[in-house]
């Protein structure tokens, strides 16, 4: 996990086989949850694989780009307006966003 004050980059939160190379979801919930108790969105920008929003109570918001290419403008303006609404709400909000890798999109 990267991260800034209120942005944190990461990589795809995985589960089974996935999970000893990449970000095992139950790992990154209880950090989420730990530190940034009810003050957290996650944004999927994956639009290869999605996993149960359960995990973080429901506060995730998938963005469908493909990986090695660029977003579409209404994805952009969707995701940017959906990150200052959520930001704007409490000064405690953070976003945790991710892809597959965690740098690509």
């Amino acid at each position: 996990l990267f991260s800034t004050d209120r942005i944190i980059a990461m990589s795809f939160p995985s589960s089974g086989k996935q999970s000893f190379y990449r970000n095992p979801i139950e790992e990154v919930a209880r950090f989420l949850d730990t530190k940034h108790a009810d003050h957290y969105k996650v944004y999927n920008l994956c639009s290869e694989k999605g996993y149960d929003p359960k995990y973080f109570h429901y506060r995730v918001e998938r963005i469908f780009i493909d990986d090695h290419n660029v977003p579409g403008l209404q994805d952009m303006l969707k995701f940017t307006a959906s990150v200052r609404e959520w930001m704007s709400q409490d000064e405690k909000n953070i976003i945790a966003i991710h892809c597959k890798g965690g740098k690509g999109r």
